[in-house]
Parts: C-alpha cells; structure tokens; sequence
C-alpha cells in the first residue's frame, strides 16, 4: 500500500523559508511521478510543482522561481523548497504520487506565511 507522509510545514513571516518533505513507501519510488499541491481557504487545490521520473520539473506560474522541487530515489523522498515566502502562499499542501497510473495523496502540511 503507498503512503506519502509530509513534514516540514510552520509558519514563517514574508521572505522567509521553509522546506517540506514528503516519505513515500509501498513502491518503487524511482518510477513514480511526485508532486506538490495546494489548497487554501475556498480555494480549489491546486499544483505548485511536479517533478518526473526523468527529474524533468514543472512550476505554477505563481511560485517560478521561488520554490524548488528535487527527488531523492535512494531515500523514497521529494522535497519542495520554498523561499521568499508570500502571505498568498498560505495553504495546506499535500504530496502527490502517480504511480502504476494511479494518484496518491499525503495527509497535508499546513504553510502559514504572515505579514
């Protein structure tokens, strides 16, 4: 059974940084698709970045430049970087895994940037 687990989330004031993590298990990670979502209040939930098997990486608009997403096959992980931190990036954000062409989703990490 895959299970994605988060950490890293907090609070932080604008400008500053925060790196999440995502632990995955129950597959072969190396042949998974990872990615990063998010949802804020009465938002719909959203992509921020995703990263291929081939470590070919995809930003929203919103975040480009700002946030990095790197995978580690030997630890089963993926992590997203994220500086110079808006208030507007304020959501929880899940990790995400395609694999054997299905979808799997962590439980989510609360980000809580202030201003």
């Amino acid at each position: 059974q895959v299970h994605l687990v988060e950490s890293g989330g907090g609070s932080v004031q604008a400008g500053g940084s925060l790196r999440l993590s995502c632990a995955a298990s129950g597959m072969t990670f190396s042949l998974a698709a990872m990615g990063w979502f998010r949802q804020a209040p009465g938002k719909q939930r959203e992509l921020v970045a995703k990263i291929t098997v081939g470590s070919r990486t995809n930003y929203a608009d919103s975040v480009q430049g700002r946030f990095t997403i790197s995978r580690d096959n030997a630890k089963s992980s993926v992590s997203l970087q994220m500086n110079s931190l808006e208030p507007e990036d304020t959501a929880v954000y899940y990790c995400y895994a395609e694999y054997q062409r299905r979808a799997y989703w962590g439980q989510g990490t609360q980000v809580t940037v202030s201003s």
